[in-house]
């Protein structure tokens, strides 16, 4: 998969795309970055890529210029992608999201910066917008990384197992299970013993509950859109008792 991005920092993305996972993606030709900077496209005598915003108003504005021209380098012949803005106001980052777009050839990815990007820009230059939260950032080259890591995991080959992606948080609307490595005993906390006794279909269903449990606890807003069973629903329900009754004692 290719991946450009168009920036204005583009010192910003070598240490992060030449680490751990991402690195070695590129390092195996799975993963293709470029980084253009969008100064080198403006045709101002200075190369700046913005200016005050008409109406008034703190900060600067992106020009539609350089961004255009930028653009138009990026897509070069045949370009067969989607071409993504990073901005606050665009749809969630999900995972059902990047697994979409890992089935893309090429992506195109603009990192706003200042007060923004001159509208006319984002209405010639771009499929769609996306957010990776409902923050603000100081530019969206951290957006881009974010953006590009989530879609890679979902590039065949680029993880050591092709379940990995699938097992963990958000992949089946649950946060993931708790996970636990060697020694069995530490400090006096142990690993769980269905963990240790190879009973795979126990496993799977410790491992359930307590994707269960978690969210519930940290995240229960996501089990209204989440596939829940009778048995998952069963759980819950008793989850719910039990924190009743904690209540009950407590405030007794």
């Amino acid at each position: 998969m290719k991946i450009k991005i168009l920036t204005v920092f583009p010192e910003m993305f070598e240490s992060v795309f030449s680490a751990s996972i991402l690195g070695r993606a590129r390092a195996q030709g799975l993963l293709d970055t470029e980084l253009i900077d969008i100064r080198s496209f403006s045709d101002r005598k200075h190369k700046n890529t913005d200016d005050y915003p008409f109406g008034g108003g703190a900060g600067m504005v992106m020009l539609a210029q350089p961004i255009r021209d930028a653009m138009r380098f990026a897509m070069g012949e045949g370009f067969r992608g989607r071409r993504i803005y990073l901005g606050p106001r665009g749809a969630p980052l999900t995972t059902a999201k990047a697994r979409l777009l890992a089935r893309e050839e090429e992506l195109i990815l603009l990192c706003g910066h200042y007060e923004g990007v001159d509208q006319r820009a984002l209405d010639t230059c771009v499929d769609e917008e996306i957010s990776i939260g409902d923050y603000i950032l100081t530019g969206g080259e951290l957006a881009a990384m974010v953006l590009t890591d989530c879609v890679a995991r979902f590039i065949p080959g680029v993880l050591g197992s092709a379940d990995s992606p699938e097992e963990e948080s958000f992949s089946d609307g649950l946060l993931e299970y708790p996970q636990y490595t060697r020694p069995r005993d530490w400090e006096g906390l142990s690993v769980p013993e269905v963990l240790l006794n190879g009973d795979h279909a126990k496993i799977r269903a410790w491992r359930r509950q307590e994707s269960l449990r978690a969210t519930l606890r940290f995240r229960p807003d996501l089990l209204s859109s989440a596939a829940l069973s009778p048995a998952d629903r069963a759980f819950l329900n008793d989850l719910a008792k039990e924190d009743a009754a904690c209540s009950c004692e407590s405030s007794s």
